[in-house]
């Protein structure tokens, strides 16, 4: 539990994370970069950024559906 309190104490950005999410939703994230990502990121913004970009995308390919079979 103390190191769940100690990674949402981070000091990642929420743009930062934002960039590191979008890097990883197209799987070419480095390595030198995800070690850093790791140790900078704050668990509650991966969550809410991951979840968020999951929902575009869910969206969007919902959209792409509708134009191609509309």
């Amino acid at each position: 539990m103390k190191e769940l309190q100690e990674a949402s104490r981070r000091k990642g950005t929420f743009l930062g994370t934002l960039k590191a999410i979008g890097w990883a939703f197209f799987g070419v994230r480095g390595g030198k970069g995800y070690e850093r990502d790791l140790a900078q990121l704050n668990p509650l913004h991966v969550i809410i950024i991951g979840l968020l970009l999951a929902a575009l995308f869910v969206v969007t390919l919902v959209i792409i559906v509708n134009l191609v079979v509309g």
